[in-house]
């Protein structure tokens, strides 16, 4: 059985479409007979490298699934912020030698198109597990 972290970012404008990512997240790991053990809520896309990191690092975890939402606003704030999860995604995944998938949509999106993609936290912990299976048999 695979376990998993869940790192999941909420954004007061987009805690809604982000508590339906987590159980979308929570509902596709249950029926890959998946566990979630660990789940960390972080106040928004930015802080989740750092909660990824201490995740990846428990001996209890095999992937982490990072879900969240980047919903643009007047200036590019939301473009920034969506290069530096990434990138902070990234670097834990290989300095940690741990599959991270990124399950955060956007940047430059409006909250209806957040929203049509609430499937991403799904997906996300789907990646997770598919990235597990093919690394063990490598």
């Amino acid at each position: 059985m695979v376990q998993l972290g869940l790192v999941v970012a909420h954004f007061e404008k987009a805690a809604s479409v982000t508590d339906q990512m987590a159980e979308n997240a929570r509902e596709r790991a249950a029926k890959h007979d998946a566990e979630i053990v660990a789940e960390v809520d972080v106040p928004g896309s930015y802080d989740t490298p750092l909660a990824a990191d201490r995740l990846a690092r428990r001996e209890d975890i095999d992937a982490v699934a990072v879900i969240g939402a980047i919903v643009t606003g007047d200036t590019d704030h939301d473009q920034v912020i969506g290069h530096a999860a990434a990138q902070g995604l990234t670097d834990v995944s290989l300095d940690r030698d741990t599959p991270v998938t990124m399950g955060i949509t956007g940047p430059g999106m409006s909250y209806d198109e957040a929203l049509a993609r609430v499937e991403y936290g799904a997906t996300a912990v789907e990646s997770a597990i598919e990235l597990v299976s093919e690394l063990e048999a490598n």
